[in-house]
């Protein structure tokens, strides 16, 4: 293991080969593994998660348990507590994921409000800002390329709409419930 700054790996117990550097980067981390945390916070509550990347500050944050995660930008995946296989790029993008897996974004506040669905991909500024917020998690498959495409409506619970492709700068844009869709 490699810690560079203040309290960087501060509760290490088991895990091995993990490299923090920057303030309380992998603090909580106790048995995670494979971890590459560089920015002020960043992996901050990993505890037992493995095979992460998160640079930038507070770039997955949250994370306890989420396992091969690449998080790049100021806050991205900050809420990720255990979602796995997901790359956020961009700052706020899956930001308040929680338990969402195999989801791709690329851009500023890509995906900002999936909390728990799996399959998207956003990619362009607030693409798919307003993705669904249930915390039950669903398999969406939404894809959306383009400023704010498929933003859908400012109430994400009611942006259900599933297995939508929208490519184009406001592509979809007030889509909610609508499923099946090109554009």
């Amino acid at each position: 293991n490699t810690a560079i700054g203040i309290e960087t790996l501060f509760i290490y117990t088991t895990g091995y080969y993990n490299t923090a550097t920057g303030m309380t980067a992998l603090r909580s981390n106790s048995s995670g593994s494979l971890n590459t945390a560089t920015g002020v916070d960043a992996l901050r509550l990993n505890e037992t998660g493995n095979s992460n990347t998160a640079t930038g500050y507070k770039s997955l944050y949250s994370n306890t348990s989420g396992y091969r995660n690449t998080a790049s930008g100021d806050s991205a995946l900050y809420s990720n507590i255990g979602g796995f296989d997901n790359t956020a790029t961009g700052t706020n993008s899956l930001g308040l994921n929680t338990y969402g897996d195999y989801n791709t974004a690329y851009g500023v506040n890509a995906l900002y409000w999936n909390m728990a669905n799996d399959r998207n991909t956003a990619i362009g500024y607030n693409a798919m800002y307003f993705a669904y917020s249930s915390t039950k998690g669903y398999i969406t498959c939404n894809t959306a390329i383009g400023t704010e495409a498929l933003k859908g409506s400012n109430t994400p619970n009611d942006n259900t709409g599933k297995h939508n492709t929208a490519a184009g700068d406001r592509a979809l844009f007030s889509n909610s419930s609508g499923e099946l869709n090109s554009a």
